[in-house]
């Protein structure tokens, strides 16, 4: 994988240290669908800025994972915000097919009713 760890100075201060992860939720870019949850680390963010294509780290692996180098289901990087306590990200992405593993659009598709509405 990419040997790019430097982060624009904004946003330097998120991952002091190279084995810390924040959440990266993706959303749609033109619908503003939430598509799904996953962790980046120091790297796959510096990568993710540098290419445009979302890259993670899969802690079930321990490994950077480019989203849809094996499904062909990319994620084309609009944009990323820091949310205001500096512990989570919004990527706002371009989604080439399904962004679940199990082949839905959204990978937030099981709904929880609530017992009061």
């Amino acid at each position: 994988m990419s040997d790019i760890t430097r982060l624009p100075t904004n946003v330097e201060e998120l991952l002091k240290d190279s084995n810390e992860l924040v959440a990266a939720i993706a959303q749609d870019f033109s619908t503003g669908e939430v598509l799904m949850l996953a962790w980046m680390n120091r790297e796959a963010l510096a990568t993710t800025i540098a290419t445009g294509r979302a890259t993670y780290w899969s802690r079930s692996r321990n490994e950077l994972w480019i989203k849809g180098a094996t499904s062909g289901h990319t994620q084309t990087v609009h944009s990323i915000d820091v949310d205001c306590d500096g512990d989570a990200l919004l990527l706002r992405v371009t989604q080439a097919g399904a962004a679940c593993h199990t082949g839905a659009k959204s990978c937030f598709h099981n709904n929880i009713e609530l017992e009061n509405s």
